[in-house]
């Protein structure tokens, strides 16, 4: 009976949460911080942690019953309070939150209920490994390759890297189970948990556990605070925690420092990293014009495989194939050789991300996209910038076709509300070049310097620094375009009325009409024997508008939205004139 006791104990235990995990809101509880110390083990790709984490009930009863999940490829070994073990039920947990697709599980039984509004710290401890695994894309359908150039995170004896939420749990986290087989519900769901965690803290030390003789270092898109580097032993804060998942990268990095940009690359790749810091350094002009000086540095960090011990110091290393990471102002990167545009055109957005921060994602990733665009423009022309933003256009039609195919009674996410990148990457940048065309460059540089991301607690406040900067209203275009989804616009040439001018030349009224569900300002391009001239034109939704043109010679054609304004369809756009 004796050997038989301790099966039938976590029997029972198992049977008294049994009624509780049935019905358990595992977004009860928001973690209010972390307090982490990490051991990572490159050599067996492993790491170890424990710690505290401070949970807040945010559900409207008392909780007695707390999940509490990291990667499956990680297990639990204790979770007290106070220094008294609590009784837990470990089991697996299928989700998409985590590279595996699947996390570590355990439900904990707190000391007592906590009612809504209160705290509870738990001491945690949980170790393991963290290899390259990319099952929950293979799982979705995702050929090998490309899922492990998506899931490339991993602990191996010369490179780490792990990307926090929604990619590795390398840290405590408590979550519903998200499938990436809906990729709306899974980013909605990660930008909720996001959201909930927007002012939480996470305070980590990480010990590298490797040989004395490499200069390791471990770079995150934290705060530095501090540590022993030379025992290998460092100290960071990510703070707020929900706007980038906490990420870090450990290596025997070199760093290549210059004004704002520090590039953290393996021996071998010098020449590499001192190309990119010249582009960089190449396109601070246009980046300080735009977006003010920066207001924390922007780093580097390279992602690559290292060749065995023995010829570290005369074989580079190989740059992974995977898809670069961005998360705060630090870009995990595979150092390649690239043509100077492709390199300024990358570069362009982490730098406008130093200058400028926002916790609105229209805000912080369309100016950065938006960004990416003047780089082409100083590089080609404008046409080079409006090819850029057409590149995402065929999406963006497609998203908002869907959202038209909903029920009226369906709700339509703004770019305020979207989680879709889409949106407030491709759909964003529009906005912000729309803004450009119709204030100037002036007004929205000086709007973009005054912006502050501590000062932005309402929709509307990007909206009235313009309006301060640029003396027009601009309440019809932010209520079509960013606070709620009217779609997208659809011009088309009505008519076209030409007539002879006394003395030469030709004055040719044009009526505009907008089929679709949002008005904007929109270029009217007249074109005649030897040359053109090009008017702005605001086009309500659903109406028309005219504008008269005047050309010194024979006028051919009419051109409406020469591609600065995203559009539905962009068959209809010219008629020719026909002359009396």
């Amino acid at each position: 009976m004796r050997e038989r006791r301790p099966s039938l104990l976590a029997f029972c235990l198992l049977c008294s949460l049994a009624t509780p995990s049935s019905a358990l809101d595992r977004a009860a509880f928001t973690i209010t911080a972390w307090d982490l110390k990490l051991r990572i083990t490159p050599a067996q790709e492993a790491l170890s942690a424990n710690g505290t984490v401070t949970l807040r009930n945010d559900s409207p009863s008392s909780q007695r019953v707390v999940a509490l999940q990291v990667s499956s490829s990680l297990g639990w070994t204790s979770v007290t309070a106070e220094g008294k073990p609590l009784p837990m039920v470990g089991q697996p947990y299928v989700s998409d939150l985590d590279h595996t697709g699947s996390l570590s599980e355990v439900l904990v039984t707190l000391p007592q209920e906590v009612a809504p509004g209160n705290s509870v710290t738990l001491e945690v401890a949980y170790e393991g490994t963290v290899v390259l695994d990319a099952a929950r894309l293979t799982r979705a359908g995702a050929p090998e390759a490309d899922a492990k150039r998506n899931d490339w995170d991993r602990i191996s004896a010369t490179f780490t890297c792990l990307r926090g939420v929604g990619y590795v749990a390398w840290y405590p986290v408590t979550l519903e189970s998200i499938s990436l087989s809906d990729p709306t519900e899974f980013f909605d769901s990660l930008d909720a948990w996001k959201a909930r965690h927007a002012a939480s803290v996470l305070r980590l030390t990480v010990t590298l556990d490797v040989p004395s003789y490499y200069a390791w270092q471990v770079v995150t898109n934290g705060r530095a605070v501090g540590g022993n580097p030379a025992a290998r032993s460092f100290d960071f804060v990510f703070e707020p925690v929900g706007l980038s998942p906490p990420t870090l990268a450990a290596g025997d990095f070199r760093a290549l420092l210059q004004s704002v940009i520090r590039v953290y690359h393996f021996p071998g790749h010098e020449t590499l990293a001192q190309q990119y810091v010249d582009a960089a350094q190449a396109l601070q002009p246009l980046a300080f014009e735009w977006f003010g000086q920066p207001r924390r540095r922007f780093e580097m960090v390279e992602l690559a495989e290292v060749a065995a011990e023995s010829s570290t110091r005369v074989q580079p290393p190989t740059p992974l194939d995977v898809v670069p990471w961005e998360s705060g102002s630090v870009l995990f990167t595979p150092l390649k050789p690239l043509s100077r545009e492709s390199l300024e055109v990358t570069l362009m957005h982490p730098l406008a991300h130093a200058a400028l921060d926002s916790p609105r994602p229209w805000i912080r990733e369309g100016a950065a996209h938006f960004a990416q665009a003047l780089a082409r423009e100083q590089q080609a022309r404008r046409s080079a910038a409006l090819e850029y933003l057409e590149r995402q256009l065929p999406l963006l039609v497609e998203m908002e076709n869907a959202l038209a195919r909903l029920p009226p009674e369906a709700p339509r996410p703004s770019l305020i509300t979207t989680s879709d990148e889409i949106f407030y990457r491709a759909k964003a940048a529009y906005v912000f070049w729309m803004l450009r065309e119709m204030l100037g460059d002036a007004p929205l540089q000086r709007a973009l310097h005054a912006y502050r991301a501590e000062d932005d607690r309402t929709p509307a406040y990007f909206q009235q620094l313009l309006e301060k900067e640029s003396g027009r209203s601009l309440e019809w275009f932010f209520d079509d375009w960013v606070y709620r989804d009217r779609g997208l616009p659809d011009f088309r040439v009505v008519s076209t009325y030409p007539r002879p001018i006394v003395g030469g030349g030709y004055s040719v009224t044009v009526t505009v009409e907008n089929l679709g569900g949002a008005a904007a300002e929109v270029s009217v391009t007249l074109r005649a024997e030897g040359g053109e001239a090009t008017q702005r034109l605001r086009v309500p939704a659903r109406d028309k508008a005219s504008i008269r043109i005047t050309v010194p010679t024979k006028p051919r054609d009419v051109l409406v939205n020469d591609s600065s304004v995203p559009e539905s369809d962009r068959t209809n756009n010219l008629a020719a004139i026909a002359l009396p």
